[in-house]
C-alpha cells in the first residue's frame, strides 16, 4: 500500500496566479556595462605578449622590423606594398642578424625585375640589427592575385 501512496499527486487549486514580471528595456545591460564586464578579460588577453620570442622568429622584434621595412616598399605599377601584394614568400632571420628573403614578381617581364631585389636588400639591410640581407627571386609558385592580402584586395577594389 505504501507504493500506491508514493505514486499519487497532490493537487492544489488556486483562484489566480500573478503574471511573471516583464522584461524592461531599462533593466537590460547597457553597452558600457557589458564592455566593463568584458574589459578585464579582453585587456589581459590582448596585452599578453608571447613568452620570450627570439628576435629573429616570427613575432620577434627584428623579424617584425624586417616585415615593416618590406611593407614600406611599393610596387611602382600597383599602389600596394610588396608584402601585402603577396610577393614575399619567406623571411628567414638568423640569430646573428642575417636575413634571407624569398620573393617573386608579378611577371617575369616586370619592369622592375632588375631593380626591385636590390631595393629590397637595401631597405632590409638598413633595419637596425640586420647584419646582411639577401634576396632570392623565385618563379615557383608563380604569383597570382590570390596571394594578395585582404587589405591589398580592398585597396584595389577587388573585394
Amino acid at each position: 500500500m505504501n507504493e500506491e501512496a508514493d505514486r499519487t499527486f497532490r493537487v492544489e487549486e488556486v483562484d489566480s496566479v500573478s503574471p511573471p514580471p516583464r522584461a524592461r528595456v531599462e533593466d537590460a545591460e547597457s553597452d558600457a556595462e557589458k564592455l566593463g564586464r568584458k574589459k578585464d578579460y579582453l585587456e589581459g588577453f590582448l596585452a599578453k605578449k608571447p613568452d620570450s620570442v627570439p628576435a629573429g622568429e616570427p613575432g620577434g622584434a627584428l623579424h617584425d622590423a624586417v616585415i615593416d621595412a618590406l611593407k614600406d616598399i611599393f610596387d611602382p605599377e600597383i599602389p600596394v606594398n610588396i608584402y601585402d601584394l603577396g610577393l614575399i614568400y619567406g623571411v628567414d632571420v638568423t640569430g646573428e642578424g642575417d636575413v634571407a628573403i624569398s620573393m617573386t614578381l608579378t611577371t617575369p617581364h616586370c619592369p622592375v625585375a632588375e631593380s626591385m631585389p636590390g631595393e629590397v636588400e637595401l631597405r632590409v639591410g638598413a633595419v637596425p640589427g640586420v647584419r646582411d640581407a639577401q634576396v632570392q627571386i623565385t618563379w615557383d609558385p608563380p604569383w597570382d592575385p590570390s596571394k594578395m592580402s585582404d587589405e591589398a584586395r580592398l585597396e584595389l577594389g577587388m573585394l
